[in-house]
């Protein structure tokens, strides 16, 4: 399951998507658009500028923009910026692994293996999946 905070961070670059190149958008204005607690979205901005995702400007007509184009956001720099890893047991994670408790021989483990295949495929899903993608009205 993706945490409030992963969900909340898709649905504010959604919206700074559908309004890229248009401006700063002020954080309580995002806020209410999307019904999400302002405390919490003002985190969630700040780690996305930290990661190089989004920019920010001061003043009366400041508030947060997109620095990159939503074609070059995908749903995997997000989820792996707020999720830590996409893998669902840690002897497949590329950045938890730890060794499988029950497995002698990794490399043979059919379980570890069918595991390493929905890591990778959703893996792909996630990085073909962009803001852009999320926001146009084709199927």
């Amino acid at each position: 399951m993706l945490s409030k905070k992963t969900r909340y961070a898709i649905v504010a670059l959604s919206n700074l998507a559908r309004e890229y190149g248009k401006g700063p958008i002020l954080i309580g204005e995002l806020a209410k658009r999307e019904k999400i607690p302002q405390r919490f979205l003002e985190s969630i901005l700040l780690e996305l500028k930290r990661e190089g995702i989004l920019g920010s400007k001061l003043g009366k007509t400041g508030g947060y923009f997109l620095l990159r184009h939503p074609d070059e956001v995908s749903l995997l720099d997000i989820v792996k910026r707020f999720e830590g890893t996409i893998s669902m047991l840690y002897c497949v994670s590329e950045n938890s692994y730890q060794p499988c408790e029950f497995c002698k021989i990794e490399e043979a483990c059919k379980i570890r293996r069918v595991f390493k295949d929905i890591r990778d495929n959703t893996h792909e899903i996630l990085r073909g999946a962009t803001l852009s993608s999320l926001i146009t009205d084709t199927d």
